[in-house]
């Protein structure tokens, strides 16, 4: 049904659903059809009466879509900024533009403000959305789209994806960026849904609530699918996942081909399709019957467009030119001052700027851009094709023009001279007739798109020093050190710099000088003993962690920050404990002091867990419990970034290396952790004699005929955590199993969790609860195997399948309600919460008594027995100070050898 009006101006109204059913979608709200409509009545009356300028800034939240149709109801024009614009540059737009109204909706709440000032706008009847041409916010000149573009638009893209009420896509894309406003208005025309988040797709919660929330879509940028394969998409079970739409840029045809490959198997469609903001957002796209075949065209135009080709352009092959696109969404013209806001369409058709040819197939497909022509040395060199030639070549690159100069970036100095001579052999260029320069990462926009702008001020900063300055400000380009204010001037080239600060850090933190930006902490073999105190440094850096930030590579890390949706936060302060780069003192010092800081669960229970166990032994309090929340932490951590890593395969087929790797991996963190504690309980032994050869090398539990509790059995928990790592290795070691773990990474969670359950009730049913016997592995490997299908529950009903398993395994187990209820608060919170509140102040402190937990836990049966008899508390403290000072030792003692060795590995020069 029309939402009625009761005013004359010009309207639009793009809700198509049944009133009863969904059309927003939240992991908060569902709000159907009925309700959007009355919402947008409501917010309609806010924005006020006649027509006025409406300047939006718009996370993807019901309030901002609610906005956003209010004001095409009512006849306002609409300019969409994203919800974390600057405020100088919408300063700059609003001081030309002079909106008369500015509205604000995120995440943080509602904000709307009427500025309006001096006599109304003249706006053509028809004006209804304006849009930047490039996705960014800093210039000035706007798309004016009118009611039929959208409309027009919106309706071709429902017919060619087949758009139902059944449908739900998840807002991947910002809702100021036309592809992902073009999703909005499709699926709201054709009374499908939305489900609106602002999550990244690297983030296994998007995934949860995608899942969970029944979505059937999402759209990607080139780089979303760059992020997609470090993450474990290819394994995921999505059963309702109907198609996946790809714009925004060229994606490599193998990429289209093993992205369509994947859908064939896992039952999506994949549609590649091709726009421009000019033409509202789409005007062709691939039909996914022929994304394998005919990877790299963008196919046909969309339903009420057509396509020609304009050879009359200088420069082109045979057979090329300019691609010209008729159809009703085609701008109505571009908007620079106020009163272009009053002019009415001027245009027929579209003139793209992309060279293009029509293949024989008569699907048509792009060959280069006309802007992205440089002319040296009397040749007229395509950058677009260069970019591609190089690509052949196996060599990543990207190529802008200086002036009359090409120059091209590579993303490591190893690689430039190789660029360099595949350049020179292509263009038919002599060597110094063009540069090439390295760069710690490709910059993009905010979009997503390879930020050619930011390489272009990029290439003319380096140009205006001398030779050694150049090199000198590459370097700079790499590093967040630099003091460039050219450099500083360019967000982008800003954000690619991180990558070079990461990779120092990580390879500080975990002893790994060669660490690339390829690794992440997972290839690097972290471990959980430097794992949370990277985890802190690297908020510190890049505010809040994905949940699967170990098994990230650095780049991609890096990268994801700059992604919306990600927004830094404040750091939390930890001690460092080697010398590693930090954050520039000035900027930290800048940011805004936090009450409260966000800790990950698993580090807060850490750190709670080795306080419960060093005071209930100090008989200061009775809360057991603590090493076997610890043992589940363990395994949900060992899950993490352990037993996770992308396959070499699209189809999720590790290679033989896989296998080696995650053996490899498991056995390093086995040895890890038993090296220290063989040390050190070997070391009391011989001075105290206390200590049985079983004891010393961990394996007391396999002595036979223990009936009661005696200090051989103090360092069960770490017999438990080494001997099931062992078990882990030696499981995966067998060939075909990491297949199967890749392939369904929560059935074999549960598989191995029930094997753990069966043996724990084989072996402990006749056992007494206060036996030592149920201190032995297979008493309570459950506990390491229950972490591990925590982590794995990844969506609603895996969560909730969760939380039932600890409830129906826990309880009965101790005999100890207490101690009981302790593992069961703590697994509740490792399934329910990825980080918790903790006092800013305290941030640091926990960060590294977790990460010092298990030498707390070595040493201290050694140091608080003599001290309780005088005072239990500072026992306590006696204990976490000699554990501290252990982990601190250890670590400068491991990091010293390791690079010894490294060193004499070296091979003479």
């Amino acid at each position: 049904m029309p939402m009625l009006l009761t005013r004359t101006e010009p309207s639009l109204d793009l809700l198509g659903g049944d009133p009863s059913a969904p059309a927003l979608v939240t992991p908060a709200s569902i709000v159907d059809y009925r309700e959007l409509r009355d919402r947008i009545e409501d917010r309609r009356s806010a924005l006020g009466e006649g027509r006025r300028l409406v300047f939006l800034a718009g996370a993807n939240t019901v309030d901002a879509v609610v906005t956003y149709l209010a004001a095409l109801v009512a006849g306002h024009p609409v300019l969409l900024l994203p919800a974390g614009i600057d405020g100088a540059a919408l300063d700059a737009l609003a001081g030309r533009y002079a909106p008369d109204i500015v509205v604000r909706a995120d995440g943080s709440g509602f904000e709307l403000t009427d500025v309006s000032a001096g006599a109304p706008h003249a706006l053509h009847p028809e004006l209804a959305l304006l849009a930047s041409t490039s996705g960014s916010t800093g210039s000035p000149k706007l798309v004016r789209l009118s009611r039929t573009n959208v409309t027009a638009n919106a309706r071709s893209i429902a017919e060619y994806l087949g758009l139902t009420p059944d449908d739900r896509a998840a807002t991947t894309l910002p809702l100021g960026y036309c592809y992902g406003l073009s999703v909005v208005n499709s699926h709201l025309v054709a009374g499908a849904s939305l489900l609106l988040t602002d999550r990244s797709v690297v983030e296994p919660a998007f995934w949860g609530d995608f899942a969970s929330l029944g979505a059937t879509s999402f759209a990607g940028v080139p780089f979303t699918f760059e992020l997609l394969e470090t993450t474990d998409f290819a394994e995921r079970d999505l059963p309702d996942l109907r198609y996946v739409t790809q714009a925004g840029g060229r994606l490599a045809p193998e990429r289209v081909r093993a992205l369509a490959q994947l859908g064939s198997a896992r039952g999506f469609d994949l549609f590649v399709m091709y726009g421009q903001t000019e033409a509202t957002a789409r005007m062709a796209y691939l039909p996914p019957a022929l994304a394998e075949s005919a990877a790299g065209a963008i196919g046909v135009p969309i339903p009420g467009g057509s396509f020609r080709i304009d050879d009359s352009v200088g420069g082109a092959a045979p057979g090329e030119g300019e691609l010209v696109y008729s159809g009703p969404n085609v701008m109505m013209g571009y908007a620079e001052t106020p009163a272009d806001l009053a002019r009415g369409p001027e245009l027929v058709e579209l003139r793209t700027g992309d060279l293009a040819r029509r293949r024989a197939d008569g699907l048509m497909e792009i060959t280069g851009r006309l802007s992205r022509f440089v002319k040296s040395y009397g040749l007229r060199l395509d950058l677009d094709r260069i970019e591609r030639l190089l690509a052949d070549d196996g060599l990543e690159a990207r190529a802008v023009a200086h002036g009359e100069r090409l120059v091209v970036f590579a993303t490591h100095d190893r690689f430039a001279d190789a660029a360099r001579a595949s350049v020179a052999r292509h263009a038919g260029l002599p060597a110094h007739a063009f540069d090439v320069h390295a760069i710690a990462q490709f910059p993009r926009t905010a979009n997503g798109k390879p930020d050619h702008a930011a390489l272009r001020a990029h290439a003319a900063l380096l140009a205006a020093t001398d030779a050694a300055g150049a090199r000198s400000a590459t370097g700079a380009a790499g590093t967040d050190a630099s003091g460039s204010s050219d450099v500083d001037a360019d967000a982008s080239v800003r954000s690619a710099a991180s990558v070079d600060a990461l990779r120092d850090l990580y390879a500080g933190l975990l002893g790994r000088p060669d660490a690339t930006a390829d690794d992440s902490f997972a290839s690097l073999d972290g471990d959980s003993l430097n794992y949370v105190e990277l985890a802190l440094r690297l908020e510190e850096r890049i505010g809040a962690l994905p949940a699967d930030w170990p098994s990230r590579s650095i780049r991609a890390l890096s990268a994801a920050a700059t992604l919306p949706g990600a927004v830094p936060e404040s750091p939390a302060p930890v001690a460092p404990t080697t010398a590693t780069p930090g954050p520039d003192p000035a900027e930290v010092a800048s940011r805004p002091r936090r009450r409260i800081a966000r800790l990950e669960t698993s580090v807060v229970l850490r750190a709670v867990a080795i306080v419960l166990i060093v005071a209930t032994h100090a008989d200061v309090v009775q809360l057991k419990g603590g090493a076997h929340l610890l043992l589940a932490v363990a395994g949900f951590n060992l899950a993490r970034f352990r037993l996770t890593g992308p396959a070499t395969t699209v189809a999720g087929r590790p290679e033989r290396s896989d296998r080696r790797r995650r053996v490899r991996g498991l056995l390093r963190s086995a040895t890890l952790i038993a090296v220290p504690a063989v040390l050190w309980i070997g070391g009391v032994a011989l001075i105290a004699r206390t200590y049985d050869p079983a004891t010393v090398l961990l394996s007391n539990w396999l002595v036979p005929g223990a009936t009661a509790w005696t200090e051989q059995w103090q360092f069960w928990f770490l017999e438990a955590l080494v001997w099931s790592i062992v078990g882990l290795a030696t499981l995966f070691a067998i060939p075909g199993v990491l297949r199967v773990e890749r392939r369904f990474p929560y059935a074999f969670a549960l598989v191995v969790l029930g094997i753990a359950l069966a043996v724990r009730y084989v072996v402990s049913g006749g056992i007494a609860p206060s036996s030592p016997l149920r201190y032995a592995l297979p008493a309570i490997v459950w506990l390491v195997a229950l972490g591990w299908v925590v982590a794995r529950s990844t969506t609603l009903p895996r969560r909730l399948a969760a939380s039932a398993i600890v409830l129906v395994t826990v309880p009965g187990f101790f005999g100890d309600p207490v101690r009981e209820w302790i593992v069961i608060a703590g697994l509740a919170l490792l399934t329910w919460a990825t980080s918790l509140p903790v006092p800013a102040f305290l941030a640091g402190t926990l960060g590294t008594v977790a990460s010092a937990s298990m030498f707390v836990y070595l040493t201290h049966w050694q140091v608080y027995p003599p001290i309780e008899e005088v005072s239990p508390p500072l026992a306590i403290v006696a204990s976490f100070a000699v554990g501290l000072a252990a982990w601190w030792a250890w670590g400068r003692a491991t990091g010293w050898f390791g690079a010894r060795r490294r060193r004499g590995s070296r091979p003479a020069a």
